[in-house]
């Protein structure tokens, strides 16, 4: 391993093209080293300590280096690292279905593990589309999804996303999608989205798979916030009109809106359920997508009929990553309804509103369970990049999306955390917006 800070910068300019940066902007700049994680705090080859304000891109739910999933780790490596899940199966990947099946609403009884967001919401697309094939339908095919979406980067999730920034170069590529509008946090405009929809689907249902949707918190599209009781008028409409209900609380879910799932919580059965990010709490790679046993028994023939789902990947129930989320999940049901926990929540809210509401760089404020969207109240093009610049002197990572700050902290923050949270946050907002050469 290379441990000198001056050694490791050749190497990385030299070979590394990182995720959602550009990389010229990148070789030009000091990069910032990360050596070791404990609690909500990482820390650099030099030393310093930065607090995690992204959860390390909205994975992390009980902290770095937590000691009973480090404890679960290494107790599955003792045993095995990997074996493939195609035609065999293991421990840790059965239980961790099990729990899963637990956890969710109780139509979703079979679990497809796959490795990231993205793959989750592609088998269930794919699972809607093939499921309507093989029950005599195959003109099902269209694909209703809200208006600025993201459901990951692969060229089925970017056809159902709506982020022009991020994929308009690829949509000759896309498929055809029928969008609904966002309704307003409020609700006040919740009537005249939904007649929207019902106007559509008089038109298409015949031709629609699948309706998908971000319960609650649009995370990419800068935590935007829909009313809570938006997600349970959806399942009535897609019920109505006979289509599949795809619900990707790839962000939401386990604590990361509040309850453990938007779904449980509100009572809502989908046909296909979407699971990553916090499922390992940012440990290793993982995802799921749970459907109902409908869904699975029209699945189900003789091999030379070729009914069975054709779809696969290589690290598919990983027992590493299945027996870190299943304790994950354990110490999470403990967690989320317990009354410090709760208070945290509420404190995490006051602390937003207070130090923020009347800050003269914020112009809009979205918070919800443990996520805060921060727009700032400027026209300048890369005020974002600068402010979380500023954080990392004060000591903070975070990670903008344009000129929208994200606080997303691991689930575990202490009020005190919380404090520094937001205090170094608007410190480096004021910073920013009082440079006049921004």
């Amino acid at each position: 391993m290379l441990s000198q800070p001056q050694t490791f910068r050749p190497y990385d300019g030299s070979a590394a093209w990182h995720p959602f940066t550009q990389m010229q902007e990148f070789l030009e700049t000091p990069p910032i080293v990360i050596k070791r994680g404990e609690g909500c705090w990482l820390e650099d080859q030099g030393g310093k300590r930065y607090l995690d304000g992204t959860a390390s891109i909205w994975t992390n739910t009980l902290g770095h280096a937590h000691p009973e999933l480090d404890h679960a780790l290494r107790e599955q490596l003792d045993a095995i690292a990997h074996s493939t899940y195609l035609g065999v199966t293991h421990e840790a990947g059965a239980r961790l279905e099990q729990t899963l099946a637990r956890i969710s609403p109780a139509n979703l009884t079979r679990v497809f593990f796959s490795d990231n967001g993205s793959t989750a919401v592609e088998v269930a697309l794919k699972l809607s589309f093939q499921y309507w094939q093989l029950v005599g339908q195959p003109q099902r095919t269209r694909v209703l999804a809200m208006e600025e979406a993201y459901h990951g980067d692969t060229f089925g999730t970017m056809s159902v996303g709506g982020s022009h920034l991020f994929h308009e170069r690829f949509h000759h590529w896309f498929f055809p999608v029928d969008r609904f509008p966002r309704p307003a946090e409020d609700g006040l405009d919740m009537d005249s989205v939904l007649e929207h929809l019902r106007a559509t689907l008089d038109r298409t249902a015949g031709q629609t798979a699948a309706l998908l949707l971000e319960p609650w918190i649009q995370g990419a599209a800068g935590m935007a916030l829909q009313p809570k009781a938006f997600v349970q008028e959806i399942e009535k409409i897609c019920r109505k009109y006979n289509i599949h209900l795809i619900l990707d609380e790839v962000f939401t879910g386990f604590g990361r809106a509040g309850p453990m799932l938007v779904c449980q919580d509100m009572n809502v059965e989908p046909d296909f359920l979407c699971l990553a990010k916090g499922m390992t709490a940012g440990y290793i790679p993982m995802a799921a997508t749970l459907a109902s046993e409908e869904i699975f028994d029209a699945f189900l023939g003789e091999y030379l009929e070729y009914k069975h789902f054709f779809h696969g990947h290589t690290f598919a129930g990983n027992p590493l990553a299945a027996a870190v989320a299943h304790r994950n999940i354990q110490i999470l049901e403990s967690l989320i309804p317990s009354e410090d926990h709760q208070k945290r929540l509420q404190y995490f809210g006051d602390k937003i509103e207070n130090t923020f509401s009347e800050h003269p760089g914020v112009s809009a404020i979205r918070q919800r369970g443990f996520t805060c969207a921060l727009d700032l109240n400027t026209e300048a093009s890369r005020a974002g990049h600068q402010v979380a610049l500023h954080a990392r002197n004060h000591g903070l990572l975070l990670r903008p999306i344009a000129n929208t700050l994200l606080l997303v902290p691991p689930l575990i923050i202490s009020t005190e955390e919380i404090d520094y949270l937001c205090e170094n946050t608007a410190n480096a907002i004021s910073q920013t917006l009082s440079n006049s050469t921004l």
